[in-house]
């Protein structure tokens, strides 16, 4: 690692800074693990990991992983891995948005930053899991099988049941094939 991060692009919304200034897309350094556990943690609805796991994901999956900044500080992540028993599945672990900052379209930008990653090197599905009640999880992964114009296939993946403690059901959504980047197949 070059120690380099790309970058994703920016959105300049108003020319300020702040909640309507400029959002930049790009891979995550260690030190943004503690604001993703912050952005985890506040929203209310994200399973919170430890705060270990996400230095750990910055620093071991930071290929499948993106951050998005408004003035330099850390407002929305996507965290992904690729599967290692289908190696041409992208899984999205989790996708967070500071509440200031909802509504701007960065959930949906940080895919599309995600999927212009890991298209080229052969990925052809996205996949994660939703629990029944995550509207807004559910119309930003079916927004972004419509505007790529592929198919949505959903289904349980974990019942309620098979957790040990209170964790509701997850389905899965897997969307695919995906074309290149930006492009329907």
């Amino acid at each position: 690692m070059t120690g380099e991060k790309p970058s994703h692009g920016s959105d300049e919304l108003d020319g300020t800074s702040g909640a309507a200034g400029r959002v930049d897309i790009d891979a995550p350094a260690v030190s943004d693990g503690q604001e993703m556990y912050r952005i985890t943690r506040d929203s209310g609805v994200l399973d919170v990991n430890s705060s270990y796991v996400y230095l750990l994901w910055c620093r071991d999956f930071a290929a499948t992983s993106l951050v998005a900044r408004a003035d330099g500080r850390v407002v929305g992540f996507v965290t992904g891995y690729l599967r290692p028993d289908a190696p041409d599945t992208v899984v999205v672990w989790q996708i967070g948005v500071d509440a200031a900052q909802r509504g701007r379209r960065i959930a949906a930008r940080l895919l599309d930053g995600l999927l212009s990653e890991v298209l080229p090197r052969g990925i052809r599905y996205l996949e994660t899991t939703i629990t029944a009640d995550n509207t807004a999880s559910v119309n930003l992964f079916s927004a972004l099988a419509r505007d790529r114009g592929t198919r949505l296939t959903t289904g349980e993946l974990f019942t309620a049941r098979m957790f040990p403690d209170t964790h509701e059901g997850e389905d899965l959504y897997r969307i695919g094939p995906l074309g290149t980047a930006g492009a329907p197949v």
